[in-house]
């Protein structure tokens, strides 16, 4: 039930002479070198043979060791994992810029009774109330899903009244209750996913596999991945490092020096306290920002098209890269921004949130790789009191809302219980909610946001980070109007842009002609 299957799926072809070849080509007058010119005739003689090999390593281990790593990052290896836990995506796979992963969605696919996470470190008495524990969140999921029927039926219809009764509302119906329902489910629920990396990443992973949140699930399942690597091209180990044990990351060093325990109660309740405060219930509040945002974007447009301010004032500058009708790359269904001269403006921008998500929303948050965050050591945050956000549908119905609320209740109560018997905060994180508050900062330049924007501020995006999205780009407009009102969902874009349809969604189309309300007349439940 723990156990880890880890498949290395695709790799490049000789990834390793692909290392040394791009290597040698920097500095070849001869042109290209391939990856057969490294690894020579196979009808060499053994000593020749070995000499190369010998010329090889040696090369490949002095470029290592010097930091010329992007001939690393040609050769990516694409590997199936299943039976991982979400805790470790967030916390480990998907807490960094450069991967591509495709996961299963728990929006849209029922979780199975059974596939969650054991820690191998439990006590026998401890694995006993964890597995009460799982077990328990496991049929309450089920029964939220079932309460929350009714609930997302009657505002389904209320979009769609021309689909009463029919198959495809069911399906529909369904997967919007236990999209809800599985903010009770615990972060030791596994999932499955293809993960792409490239090599130098993979060495990365291993090598930092030991850090907090969960080193020992972490170590297991790259462990494996490195293995499946070397088992496919050996001669990787010739550069590989070993993991950094935990001891010796400056987290671990500082809370030692300091004579810090796993969890500090008293000071997470300072840390939850002050972070709280400023937000007043909101999911993001804008904290800080270039004070001559508009301005430099302004200029920087000038500077691309080599015009002069009398020839276009800033007001024109930031229309002409913002608004769609102008810019009509913001009409395309492929992201091209980052490949466009004049878009390309959109860099110098810099905003900065404070935020507070579920653990679940913010797994899809940080699938925006580049709006990055400093997210926490999830238990420096854990006070002992429960403390999770209650998704829209469930605040609908009274009876919903007080079972969803009992459940909160039991899984603290269970996860205090584990820590009073010795257990370790690394095992027992796994019991808390896919509910349970995450607190953190993130920041993104103007043109990886607008794109987050765009994504998130559909209505068909998880309800959750739509909110926290939407207070941003309400934020934004309050300090940056003439940037912040060009930060619309996809319709509203493309309507500017004169592409049809205005909706790009299909039969997946929300229900609401979202390109015809202001965004202050925004609102929604599923």
């Amino acid at each position: 039930m723990t156990q880890a299957d880890v498949q290395l799926v695709n790799i490049f072809s000789s990834a390793y002479d692909n290392f040394v070849a791009t290597a040698r080509t920097c500095y070849s007058s001869k042109g290209i070198i391939d990856a057969e010119t490294v690894a020579g005739p196979p009808e060499s003689e053994p000593s020749l043979l070995e000499q190369r090999r010998q010329k090889k390593y040696a090369l490949a281990q002095s470029l290592f060791k010097a930091g010329h790593h992007t001939t690393l990052q040609h050769a990516h290896a694409q590997f199936a994992l299943d039976r991982v836990s979400r805790h470790f995506i967030w916390s480990f796979l998907h807490s960094h810029p450069f991967y591509n992963s495709e996961q299963v969605s728990q929006r849209y696919v029922a979780v199975k009774a059974g596939n969650y996470y054991i820690p191998p470190a439990l006590s026998a008495a401890g694995r006993d109330e964890y597995l009460k524990c799982v077990e328990r969140q496991m049929l309450e999921y089920t029964e939220l899903a079932g309460l929350l029927t009714p609930v997302v039926a009657e505002k389904y219809y209320e979009r769609f009244r021309g689909r009463y009764d029919t198959k495809r509302a069911a399906v529909d119906i369904k997967k919007r209750a236990q999209e809800a329902a599985r903010y009770v489910l615990p972060v030791a629920t596994f999932a499955y996913l293809y993960h792409t990396v490239s090599v130098i990443t993979l060495f990365r992973y291993y090598r930092m596999c030991r850090q907090y949140d969960v080193p020992a699930e972490q170590e297991a399942v790259v462990r494996a991945m490195v293995e499946a690597l070397l088992g496919r091209e050996p001669e990787f180990a010739t550069i590989l490092q070993e993991p950094i044990p935990l001891e010796e990351t400056p987290e671990f060093a500082w809370f030692q020096q300091h004579g810090q325990q796993e969890i500090n109660r008293a000071w997470a309740s300072q840390v939850v306290s002050e972070f709280d405060a400023p937000l007043d219930g909101a999911f993001s509040i804008l904290v800080d920002s270039g004070p001559n945002n508009e301005r430099v974007l302004a200029q920087a447009v000038r500077e691309v098209l080599g015009v002069p301010t009398a020839e276009l004032n800033d007001d024109a500058a930031i229309e002409l890269v913002l608004n769609p009708a102008k810019n009509s790359n913001f009409g395309q269904s492929m992201n091209l921004t980052s490949l466009s001269k004049l878009s390309r403006a959109m860099y110098h921008p810099h905003y900065s949130f404070q935020k507070v998500l579920s653990h679940a929303g913010d797994s899809q948050d940080q699938r925006h790789r580049m709006t990055p965050g400093s997210r926490p050591i999830l238990m420096r945050h854990y006070t002992g009191n429960p403390d999770y956000i209650v998704p829209e549908p469930v605040k609908v119905d009274d009876n919903v809302l007080a079972r969803y609320h009992d459940s909160m209740e039991q899984t603290w109560a269970a996860t205090e219980k584990l820590l009073a018997m010795g257990e370790s905060a690394e095992t027992v994180s796994y019991l808390l909610p896919n509910a349970v508050k995450v607190r953190f900062t993130e920041s993104a330049d103007l043109l990886n946001l607008h794109h987050k924007m765009a994504m998130r501020l559909c209505y068909n995006a998880q309800e959750e980070i739509w909110r926290a999205s939407l207070e941003e780009a309400q934020a934004i407009s309050r300090v940056n109007p003439r940037i912040g009102k060009w930060l619309l969902p996809p319709c509203g874009l493309r309507k500017y842009a004169g592409e049809k349809p205005i909706c790009p969604e299909g039969d997946r189309y929300c229900g609401i002609p979202v390109w015809r309300l202001e965004r202050d007349q925004y609102q929604r439940v599923i």
